[in-house]
């Protein structure tokens, strides 16, 4: 299975390959320092108070392969696949054949390259220009959502990215194919309460969904067979990313410098804050294909 380039340039809503950078490409190293050993950037799934964040971080993965119905699957696609945790887990423990990932971080598809297992590979590609030469089982996407759309484009362009993102789903994936996604939410705010922070030096050119945007672009394409709102998973999550943060941060200091340290710390505090009081959501969600949409 051989991923394309569309040659066409395209204007979109969501993030630039570079603002994904400006993120993402901050330095393996230092995201090593307070991630957990399988470098999951995105919320855990916890059980009970002594908990570990890598054993969270494994059930989290677990739980959106389950959704996407991934187990034995010839081939599945990851959409945003990060350092590759997901489709690491999914080849060694649950029997996929072949996993392809796709990313807009070159730093993290280098990792993946120089680490990956013989089932999977990642390409750098945008998800509007790819095309695939046949169609996967499953579909995976965690912690990607978020950067489809930037709040400067309106609510009605926004939402048709979003019908975009799942119509490309609908063609990639073979009859009764699942979608295991997951993503941060508006809950108890709105779009023009985003954080300037957040939207200037944090995530730029990035926005959040509601689960009304979600459900509304899925409409007649999927429908929704696993709903999970998890947003206190991400506040212990946060919790747990700045304690180690903090534990390192000499050495984080020395990797990146004390602004972007300092940055960092800023970033973990708001976010922890924001998912305990409900002003951010976090879902995960299990799709499946209706195969002849009206």
């Amino acid at each position: 299975m051989t991923p394309a380039r569309n040659s066409a340039a395209r204007v979109h809503a969501g993030a630039s390959s570079e603002a994904i950078q400006a993120h993402y490409d901050v330095g393996n190293d230092f995201y090593s320092l307070w991630l957990d050993s399988t470098r999951t950037y995105s919320c855990a799934l916890w059980a009970g108070d002594d908990d570990t964040l890598d054993a969270a971080q494994l059930r989290k993965l677990d739980c959106l392969i389950q959704f996407a119905g991934a187990a034995q699957a010839d081939l599945v696609l990851d959409v945003g696949c990060g350092w590759g945790s997901a489709m690491r887990r999914m080849t060694t423990q649950h029997g996929v054949k072949s996993a392809l990932g796709i990313s807009l971080s070159a730093e993290q598809v280098s990792y993946v390259e120089a680490t990956a297992t013989p089932a999977m590979r990642a390409v750098l590609r945008d998800w509007r220009d790819l095309e695939l030469d046949q169609p996967v089982d499953a579909i995976i996407s965690i912690g990607a959502f978020e950067h489809f759309a930037r709040t400067d484009v309106s609510v009605e362009e926004k939402r048709d990215t979003y019908r975009q993102f799942f119509s490309r789903c609908h063609g990639w994936l073979k009859p009764g194919g699942r979608i295991g996604l997951q993503t941060i939410t508006y809950e108890n705010a709105r779009r023009e309460d985003f954080s300037d922070f957040f939207r200037e030096q944090v995530f730029p050119e990035s926005d959040l969904p509601t689960l009304t945007d979600i459900t509304a672009a899925t409409e007649r394409l999927f429908e929704v067979t696993e709903l999970r709102s998890d947003r206190q998973h991400y506040a212990r999550t946060t919790r747990e990313w700045l304690a180690r943060l903090r534990a390192n941060r000499k050495e984080a200091v020395d990797f990146v410098g004390e602004e972007m340290v300092a940055r960092y710390e800023k970033y973990l505090q708001l976010a922890c804050v924001g998912f305990h009081i409900g002003s951010m959501g976090l879902v995960r969600l299990g799709l499946r294909r209706i195969d002849s949409p009206r």
